[in-house]
């Protein structure tokens, strides 16, 4: 992966823009450390931007949730309190159910099948963002979802009761419909909240529990790939309608260079994250297939939610996924 450390500076260069007379700084605020592979991305893309105008847009990332936390950046951006920013997706899903279309249990479980809902989704995420003040850049997926937990379960019975780590609206109905307890909980804070016993499970992929070093509470997960959310960095309209049309290809030529590295790193960070839970001390595996069995049967009940929460749109996205099929 060591050439894309170095792809976004290098195409930058020959991208050349004319700065503006006046040099702008844009804020990014982001979630997720620093040492997260979104994060690098997006302090790629950055670096990259800035290059590329030479200096004339200054991008600045902010991971950790430092200049606002996760839960606030989408505002933060619609309102102009920053330029730029960057989000899981299905984080506004509680504003509109389109936003969850990439948190549909067992809809799109693998890579190449996430690539192919994204593409059924985009037109209609960009209308809807459009109608918020939001211009979409790029997006990139996580690996896919498993389970986290502080002892073996294999099934949904033995689930009852255990609290549990929700971000979505999709996590906290998955926790409903298992009999967990859901609790809600930025990624900035997972460590202290399973460090303290305000929870003792989540659905992440490897890659956040691997960041927080989820091993020092935790001791099992189990790959059940049940979705595969996406993070999208995204600019205020009105920020984006002032900038030159040069700079504009500048930024859009990055923001597809970010949207392929960071795709090609979720594929690669997959396993190696996996690797990095066992050699913490964690047990990970498959889930018993009799688990696997019950959460689909709710991933049925959750898709009929969803399906009648966002409409004609939603459907419409399904349909077109599945013609692809």
């Amino acid at each position: 992966m060591k050439h894309l450390t170095t792809i976004a500076a290098a195409s930058a260069i020959a991208l050349t823009a004319a700065a503006p007379a006046l040099a702008e700084k844009w804020d990014m605020p982001m979630a997720y450390s620093a040492s997260n592979f979104h994060s690098a991305t997006g302090a790629e893309f950055a670096q990259c931007v800035t290059t590329g105008t030479q200096g004339g847009i200054e991008i600045v990332t902010h991971p950790s949730g430092s200049l606002f936390k996760g839960a606030d950046i989408k505002r933060a951006v619609q309102t102009g309190q920053a330029p730029i920013g960057e989000r899981l997706l299905s984080g506004h899903q509680n504003e509109n159910a389109i936003f969850g279309f990439d948190s549909v249990p067992f809809l799109a479980t693998s890579f190449d099948d996430a690539a192919k809902l994204w593409k059924a989704a985009k037109p209609t995420l960009e209308k809807t963002l459009a109608d918020q003040n939001l211009t979409l850049l790029y997006s990139v997926p996580w690996p896919p979802q498993g389970m986290y937990f502080k002892n073996a379960v294999n099934s949904v019975a033995e689930m009852k009761g255990i609290k549990f780590r929700s971000y979505n609206n999709a996590t906290s109905r998955l926790a409903e419909l298992t009999g967990m307890l859901p609790v809600t909980i930025e990624a900035a804070e997972i460590s202290q909240a399973f460090a303290t016993g305000v929870a003792d499970a989540m659905i992440s992929s490897g890659s956040t529990g691997y960041d927080r070093k989820v091993w020092e509470s935790l001791n099992y997960f189990y790959e059940v790939d049940a979705w595969l959310p996406r993070n999208y960095v995204f600019v205020n309209s009105d920020v984006w309608s002032g900038v030159s049309d040069e700079n504009k290809a500048v930024i859009e030529g990055c923001a597809g260079l970010a949207e392929y590295a960071g795709w090609y790193r979720a594929k690669e960070y997959t396993q190696f994250t996996l690797e990095g839970l066992r050699a913490g001390g964690m047990k990970v595996g498959p889930a018993s297939i009799k688990m696997v069995n019950e959460l689909k049967e709710i991933g049925v009940t959750m898709t009929n939610e969803w399906l009648e929460a966002a409409g004609d749109d939603g459907k419409a996205i399904v349909d077109a996924f599945n013609s692809m099929q």
